[in-house]
């Protein structure tokens, strides 16, 4: 069940409500795609336990500097933390990101767009592989697993 909160946010409320195992029993989707992704963790029995926004993982930032000149220290605060029963009967733990298809390739160049989005593009799309290239280290360190979910995989 979701409810309207801000412009693009809403906020969707387990009907299984003892797999979500964040602090406040409801989770805020910044996205539909995310709301999707809710309540598909809400009714498969696979998933055990999950959480929207879980944790801040460090990553730095070279699209813009520190008072210093540089490279910007961050925190990356992925969509969700999964807790999922794998067909072999162990526990997989995965760090989800839902994210738009063109937000993960790298951006093209062409004629109708202004030099302005171009630039945005390319700092989104450097930006985006700088968090989850963190998100990757910081899995690969616990034995996690990380997922980037487009639009593709989440309408199929």
């Amino acid at each position: 069940m979701s409810t309207k909160i801000g412009k693009n946010d809403t906020i969707y409320k387990p009907v299984n409500k003892s797999k979500y195992i964040g602090k406040t029993g409801y989770c805020v989707c910044r996205s539909s795609w995310e709301g999707i992704f809710c309540k598909w963790c809400d009714n498969n029995p696979s998933i055990l336990e999950w959480v929207s926004e879980p944790l801040a993982i460090p990553y730095i930032d070279k699209t813009q500097k520190d008072y210093k000149g540089m490279p910007k220290r961050r925190r990356y605060y992925p969509d969700f933390l999964c807790k999922i029963l794998n067909t072999s009967g162990d526990v997989d733990v995965w760090l989800v990101e839902i994210k738009p298809q063109k937000e993960t390739v790298p951006p093209r160049k062409g004629k109708k767009k202004s030099k302005k989005t171009q630039v945005y593009e390319a700092k989104t799309y450097a930006v985006n592989q700088a968090k989850w290239k963190s998100a990757e280290n910081y899995c690969n360190k616990r034995g996690w697993k990380f997922k980037i979910l487009t639009e593709r995989q989440l309408l199929r």
